[in-house]
C-alpha cells in the first residue's frame, strides 16, 4: 500500500514537472540549411532529452554488436572452465572411490579444459600411479616439482612410487627434499626418522627431533617420547666406549620417559661398573615396582658382581616382597630360588598361579623344580607338555617378531619405538624333550628368558 502511494505521488510530480516545462514562455529557433523550426521552450527541452536517450540506446546497441565476438569467447571460456572444474571434481571422487581408469580419463579431460591448472596433472599422476603406469606418473611428477604450489605433492607422489618399486634410497631422497621445503611435514619426517633409525644415526635423529615444532598437547607428548627413545638408543650405542656420556643420555631418557626399562638398565649397568651399587639398586628398585619387568629384577640381583646364588636369592627377596602380587614377581623369585637350589622356595613362589592357567615360563620352571628336587621325570615331562600350549609370557614385540632385548627401531620396517613389552600374538613355541639322565638338567631344558645355569651355592 505504501509503495502504491509513493508511486502515485512520484507520477504526479513528474506530470506536474512536464506540464510546467511545456508551459514555460519563450521559443527556440532551430535552423538546419533551409529547414527552420521554432518549437516552444518546453518542447525543445523534451526533444533534446529524447535525442540524448536515443543516442545512448544507439551506442549501446552498436557497442554490443562490436563486442559480440569477445563476449561469445568469454562465455565459451566460462563454460569450458566450469566443465573442467566439474571433470576435476568428478575425477577426485573417482580416485577416492577406486575407479582409477575413470579418474585418469576425467583428469585428461580436465587438463584439456584447464591447461593452466596443475591440479589436473596431479590427479592424472595419482591415477596413473594407482594403475601401475609408473613411468607416466613419474614424468608428471617431475614436471610438477618445478611449481612451488605442487612441489610437495609431486615429491609425495615420487616417494610413494619409489617405495612401490622398492627403491629405498630414492624414496629417502624425495623425503629429504620435501622436508627441506616444509620441515614440519609428517610423512617426510617419519620417513627420514625411520631411515636414520635403520642406519643407527641416533645423534642426527635426536638433533632433527629437537628442531621439529610441537604445538598441540599430543604433539608435545609424542615428541617427548621420541626424544626419550633416541636418548636411550644413544646411551646403548655409547655404553661400552663412552660410559659417562651414555649415562647422561640415559638420565635424559628417564626424564622424558620415567621408569623406561631400557634406559634404566643402561644407567644401572654403568653405575654398577662405577661401583655405585646404592644408586643402581635404588634405580632398579623403582623401575621394578613401576612395571614388574624381569630384567630389572635380574640386574638387581646381580648388582654386586661375583655374588653367589644364595646371596642373589637374598637380594631378590628384598626386592620381591610378595611373590603372589604379580606373575612376573613369582617367576623372578622362582628363578633365583632354582639357581640357589632352594626348591621349596621356588615351588611356593609359583604355587598361587599354577591353578590359574600358568604361563609358559611357569611351566618350564616347574619342570626344572620337579627334576631338580625329586628327579621325577614323569612330572617334569608333564610340565614340559603343558608348556607347549601354555599362554606366552610378555616379551619385547615389534611388527610380528619377538626379542629378548629391546631395540630402538623395528628390524622389519625400521620404525622408531616399535618394540612393546607385551604378550606376543604367536604363543606356541618348540620345547626340547627332557634328558633321560638326571645329571644334566640344564642342558635338557629349553632356554628360559633371564635364566642362568644353576650353580652350587
Amino acid at each position: 500500500m505504501i509503495r502504491l502511494i509513493v508511486y502515485l505521488v512520484l507520477s504526479l510530480l513528474v506530470a506536474l514537472g512536464a506540464a510546467w516545462l511545456i508551459a514555460l514562455p519563450g521559443t527556440v529557433e532551430i535552423a538546419f540549411g533551409s529547414w527552420r523550426m521554432s518549437p516552444g521552450l518546453g518542447l525543445a527541452l523534451f526533444i533534446a532529452i529524447g535525442v540524448i536517450i536515443a543516442s545512448i540506446l544507439a551506442w549501446a546497441i552498436i557497442r554490443r554488436l562490436i563486442g559480440a565476438p569477445a563476449a561469445l569467447a568469454r562465455s565459451n571460456a566460462r563454460r569450458k572452465e566450469k566443465a573442467g572444474v566439474e571433470a576435476l571434481s568428478d575425477g577426485m571422487i573417482a580416485l577416492q572411490a577406486g575407479e582409477f581408469s575413470r579418474a585418469r580419463m576425467l583428469a585428461r579431460d580436465a587438463r584439456a579444459k584447464l591447461p593452466e591448472n596443475p591440479a589436473a596433472q596431479l590427479l592424472e599422476a595419482r591415477a596413473e600411479l594407482a594403475l601401475g603406469d609408473l613411468s607416466s606418473a613419474r614424468e608428471h611428477y617431475r614436471a610438477l616439482i618445478s611449481n612451488d604450489r605442487t612441489a610437495l605433492a609431486a615429491l609425495s607422489g615420487l616417494y610413494e612410487q619409489a617405495r612401490t618399486q622398492d627403491r629405498a634410497n630414492a624414496a629417502i631422497t624425495f623425503a629429504r627434499k620435501a622436508l627441506a621445503i616444509s620441515p614440519s611435514l609428517d610423512w617426510a619426517s617419519e620417513a627420514v626418522f625411520n631411515d636414520l633409525a635403520t642406519k643407527g644415526a641416533w645423534a642426527q635423529a635426536l638433533e632433527m627431533s629437537a628442531a621439529l615444532p610441537a604445538r598441540a598437547k599430543s604433539q608435545k607428548a609424542a615428541k617427548k617420547r621420541r626424544q626419550g627413545v633416541l636418548e636411550t638408543a644413544l646411551a646403548m650405542a655409547l655404553e661400552e666406549t663412552e660410559p659417562d656420556t651414555a649415562y647422561e643420555h640415559a638420565n635424559r631418557a628417564l626424564k622424558s620417559i620415567p621408569d623406561f626399562v631400557p634406559a634404566a638398565l643402561v644407567a644401572a649397568r654403568i653405575l654398577i661398573n662405577r661401583g655405585d651399587t646404592r644408586r643402581a639398586s635404588a634405580l632398579l628398585r623403582r623401575t621394578w615396582r613401576a612395571g614388574f619387568h624381569p630384567d630389572a629384577a635380574t640386574l638387581y640381583a646381580h648388582v654386586k658382581p661375583g655374588t653367589s646364588a644364595v646371596e642373589r636369592l637374598k637380594r631378590t627377596r628384598t626386592l620381591v616382597e610378595a611373590p603372589d602380587s604379580h606373575p612376573m614377581a613369582a617367576i623372578v623369585m622362582a628363578r633365583a630360588a632354582i639357581d640357589a637350589y632352594e626348591w621349596s622356595v621356588a615351588r611356593n613362589a609359583l604355587a598361587p598361579f599354577l591353578g590359574k592357567n600358568p604361563t609358559r615360563q611357569m611351566c618350564l620352571l616347574m619342570a626344572e623344580i620337579e627334576e631338580g628336587q625329586s628327579g621325577d621325570q614323569g612330572k617334569a615331562r608333564e610340565w614340559l607338555s603343558r608348556a607347549v600350549t601354555a599362554p606366552a609370557d610378555p616379551t619385547w614385540t615389534a611388527d610380528g617378531i619377538t626379542s629378548d632385548d629391546w631395540a630402538p627401531a623395528s628390524p622389519v620396517t625400521g620404525r622408531l619405538d616399535a618394540f612393546e613389552w607385551k604378550v606376543p600374538v604367536q604363543t606356541r613355541a618348540p620345547v626340547k624333550t627332557l634328558s633321560n639322565t638326571a645329571s644334566e638338567p640344564a642342558a635338557a631344558l629349553p632356554a628360559i628368558e633371564g635364566a642362568t645355569t644353576p650353580t652350587q651355592p
